[in-house]
């Protein structure tokens, strides 16, 4: 009876998935009739969500990256909108009027930094410009790195290695796009033209 009763137990714990597990590394666990065993050779349960979460976190901190590079020439703007909120906010503006204010005010911030540097002649004042818009991105850039590297790089020296590269790298993608975006077109005037055909 009692070896009856142990059976009736042990197949009714074959469907957790722990023990399915199991069974794979100790088949002489599994005992009892005739026909051919079950092997399970695929992970079931717990090992499946690690394996999705694994792949979803890699794409997660891969779009988190991308978001990083692609966000990086308007940090500027960003922080001009933030200063711009809080300042509205705190003299009574409300929610709504210091978003509205602070919107404004960061399109209005990468406006002319893109026209200043395609309207500009001066190749120092076009520097300058880019300098402004590159720096605070560089250090957004670098606080990002330093914070994603806290994930997998235990040795502060090498956070502070990566956190570097990163602020260098994101510094560069915001001067690259900032020139990109805005290139000066030579001024000519009205009714010459230099190729008529």
């Amino acid at each position: 009876m009692s070896a009856v009763f142990s059976t009736e137990v042990f197949e009714a714990k074959l469907l957790t998935p722990q023990l399915r597990l199991l069974l794979v590394s100790y088949p002489e666990l599994r005992r009892g009739g005739g026909g051919r065993r079950n092997w399970y050779i695929y992970a079931h349960g717990a090992t499946t969500m690690l394996a999705i979460g694994l792949v979803l976190n890699t794409l997660g901190i891969g779009l988190f990256c991308w978001a990083i590079f692609s966000l990086a020439v308007y940090a500027l703007p960003f922080f001009v909108a933030l200063s711009i909120a809080m300042t509205a906010f705190h003299s009574g503006a409300g929610l709504i009027g210091a978003l509205l204010i602070a919107t404004a005010g960061g399109a209005l911030t990468l406006v002319l930094g893109q026209l200043a540097v395609a309207v500009t002649r001066s190749l120092a004042l076009r520097i300058a410009i880019a300098a402004a818009f590159a720096i605070p991105a560089a250090v957004a850039g670098y606080h990002a790195v330093f914070t994603l590297s806290h994930i997998g790089v235990p040795s502060l020296a090498w956070r502070e290695v990566f956190a570097c590269l990163g602020a260098v790298c994101i510094g560069v993608t915001s001067w690259t796009r900032l020139m990109v975006l805005a290139k000066p077109r030579p001024f000519e005037p009205d009714g010459v033209v230099e190729n008529p055909s």
